[in-house]
């Protein structure tokens, strides 16, 4: 058995400390969650589509 599983999905996670860090970057995500920032940006457009999330446009940053 592998011990190296999950319970929150990878979208959970992303959504999860994006609440908690609704300023950090794309790549701040990704590295504390341990995806790809290309990953990450899928999983933000994926939680955005579902309404999970809204994203404001603040100079060249995103505000979740």
């Amino acid at each position: 058995m592998a011990d190296n599983w999950t319970f929150i999905t990878n979208h959970g996670l992303v959504l999860n400390y994006i609440f908690h860090n609704p300023s950090h970057t794309a790549r701040e995500i990704s590295n504390h969650v341990g995806i790809t920032e290309r990953t990450t940006h899928k999983i933000i457009d994926d939680l955005e589509r579902a309404g999970y999330l809204n994203r404001k446009r603040i100079g060249r940053n995103n505000l979740y």
